[in-house]
């Protein structure tokens, strides 16, 4: 892979989307180019200067931001007034604040997530979706993440649940332990639960296990905001009904869609991305030989080339 270019921001700040929040944003690459919004993950998970190496500059005009209490949005991993339908609200002000009628979402994970029911609420503001590692919100897609991944990763699923009484594992209620740990506990508590889940997450994000690039990963994204804002919304079902994307995809089934979802991802279920792609009739989708992680090699190519692809397409 090419050495990565560092992307020149020419313009960045704070908007106030109201309830006390201000978020994060920069925009990058050609102000008059094709807009396209990065949605991160997590969600708590906040962007990256690397999450610009998927657009070409010269033709997008990036708008990357931090959601309600994400990276370096204000207040800083706070849960208040932090669900889903507000999050939506929050891309529409952003959109219209930097004057952007149409743009193509890019998410992935919980992006994925958002950018679909942004998309459902303001399909008229979608030009194209390019989404990786799909997580349509659902109990089973939970379990899949939370338990199943046990069969694959045992090393660090036991040590995930080693801070959970065996009472609470039979109940499959570990996250709602680990959010009552966190909201509820003492500074020493909070710090210990949020650092052994995000461990958990990143550590069976990719096919290879390697500790140095967890513990990277695991600071980047500032457990404290990353494992309370995704506990938070994990057990509020995401605060959307249950299957609502999919009954909803109707709205949005002639976007031009493209997903990419790993063939071994432990952490969103491939079965998801099949069933949004067999909703959506103006959509591709490819499996890479991948995990969850969009720095996998395979994954990071295929976006790369969906991007550049998008280049020559008139919306």
């Amino acid at each position: 892979m090419k050495k990565e270019i560092k992307v020149k921001t020419y313009r960045k700040g704070y908007l106030d989307v109201g309830e006390g929040h201000e978020i994060y944003y920069e925009l990058s690459g050609n102000p008059k180019g094709k807009p396209v919004i990065f949605i991160h993950g997590g969600p708590g998970g906040g962007f990256s200067e690397k999450d610009k190496r998927f657009f070409n500059p010269k033709v997008y005009n990036m708008i990357h931001f931090d959601q309600r209490g994400s990276g370096k949005s204000k207040p800083f991993a706070s849960i208040r007034d932090n669900t889903t339908p507000k999050l939506v609200e929050d891309i529409k002000k952003l959109l219209d604040f930097v004057g952007v009628k149409k743009a193509i979402l890019f998410g992935g994970s919980w992006g994925s997530t958002l950018a679909l029911v942004y998309a459902i609420k303001y399909p008229e503001t979608v030009s194209a979706m390019v989404l990786r590692g799909i997580f349509l919100a659902s109990k089973k897609e939970n379990d899949y993440f939370t338990y199943d991944s046990k069969a694959i990763h045992p090393e660090a699923w036991r040590k995930m649940a080693s801070l959970v009484p065996e009472e609470v594992i039979k109940k499959r209620k570990i996250e709602e332990y680990y959010y009552h740990k966190i909201t509820k506990g003492d500074k020493t508590t909070r710090d210990k639960y949020t650092l052994a889940w995000a461990e958990f997450e990143f550590s069976i994000s990719k096919l290879k296990y390697d500790k140095k690039k967890v513990d990277e990963a695991v600071k980047g994204v500032k457990p404290e905001a990353f494992s309370t804002i995704e506990l938070h919304y994990l057990v509020h079902n995401c605060f959307i009904p249950d299957n609502y994307i999919l009954n909803n995809a109707h709205k949005i089934s002639s976007i031009h869609t493209l997903i990419v979802h790993g063939r071994y991802d432990c952490v969103c279920s491939p079965e998801a991305a099949y069933l949004l792609h067999k909703k959506l009739k103006n959509s591709k989708i490819y499996f890479p030989i991948s995990g969850h992680s969009a720095s996998e090699p395979e994954t990071t190519k295929q976006l790369i080339a969906e991007m550049k692809r998008l280049e020559k397409i008139k919306f």
